[in-house]
């Protein structure tokens, strides 16, 4: 737990500093870097696709996924090119993953050109709300709410849990969590969230604020977390690994600290483009 805590104290402030205070294509460049390893670690640390080729075909089209993001985001070029490039690079590594199933059809398997293709495309994709975050007017603050509804409802539920913590939430897929800790982590959440609002209202002028918004936000935030968490537990417990990687001391690897990111960067996306909760 030390070890875990340590980690957080040293490697949190880093990556938000690196988020901050870089420009968008600096967020662009860490997370397509940390999708790649994501797509190692899904791929190969578990054993599903011991495939080097579609390995290295994975991670190069998880950067492009991002780096995609960055340029969406930050209006570089056409919406029109934009589109385009993102069709043709699916068309192009869609084929090459189902040229190699025809080339290893003896040895290689269809679950794992699937999940070359959650590695590739949808992982990237999700984690890519984090960049398009950041790429808003106001993105400093904005991107900031995925890393707080992700990581307060997972500490929230992992201290509840601790110390209250009764009645196993899904004891097959993740033994440790519970009911109670689950309702720590929305509670959390949902005051994290409004404390947050009442901070840019307070401190950073964010003249038009909505705290029954900012409430909405901590408790979809708050499931999502959860959702995220426990489906990529259920991959390490098919897979029979307790972490996908070895990376961050006391949390695992990249998948194992964003794995909760992954569902609610995309839900910080879609909340704040539908119910904004502060607007300069």
């Amino acid at each position: 737990m030390l070890v875990r805590i340590l980690a957080a104290a040293v490697g949190l402030p880093l990556l938000l500093a690196i988020v901050l205070l870089l420009p968008p294509i600096g967020t662009a460049v860490l997370f397509a870097l940390a999708c790649m390893i994501g797509a190692y670690e899904m791929l190969w640390r578990t054993g599903i696709c011991k495939h080097k080729r579609i390995v290295a075909e994975t991670a190069l089209m998880s950067a492009a996924v991002v780096m995609w993001s960055w340029l969406l985001a930050c209006q570089v070029v056409s919406t029109r090119t934009l589109w385009l490039s993102a069709l043709i690079g699916l068309f192009v590594y869609s084929s090459v993953l189902f040229c190699e199933l025809l080339a290893g059809h003896t040895e290689l398997k269809f679950t794992s050109v699937c999940a070359a293709l959650f590695s590739g495309i949808v992982y990237p994709f999700l984690i890519g709300a984090l960049v398009r975050l950041r790429g808003m007017d106001g993105g400093k603050f904005y991107i900031l709410v995925a890393f707080l509804i992700s990581m307060v409802a997972d500490s929230g539920a992992y201290f509840v849990g601790r110390a209250c913590g009764k009645h196993k939430l899904a004891p097959v897929v993740s033994p440790k969590k519970t009911v109670e800790g689950a309702i720590g982590g929305v509670v959390f959440n949902i005051l994290g969230m409004v404390l947050y609002t009442l901070l840019l209202n307070k401190c950073f002028g964010f003249a038009q604020v909505n705290y029954f918004y900012a409430a909405i936000y901590g408790l979809v935030g708050a499931f999502g977390s959860m959702l995220g968490d426990l489906t990529l537990s259920v991959v390490k417990r098919q897979v029979g690994i307790k972490d996908y990687g070895n990376l961050i001391p006391g949390h695992g690897g990249i998948l194992d600290r964003f794995d909760s990111t992954m569902i609610c960067a995309p839900i910080a996306e879609i909340l704040v483009m539908l119910i904004p909760f502060a607007v300069k």
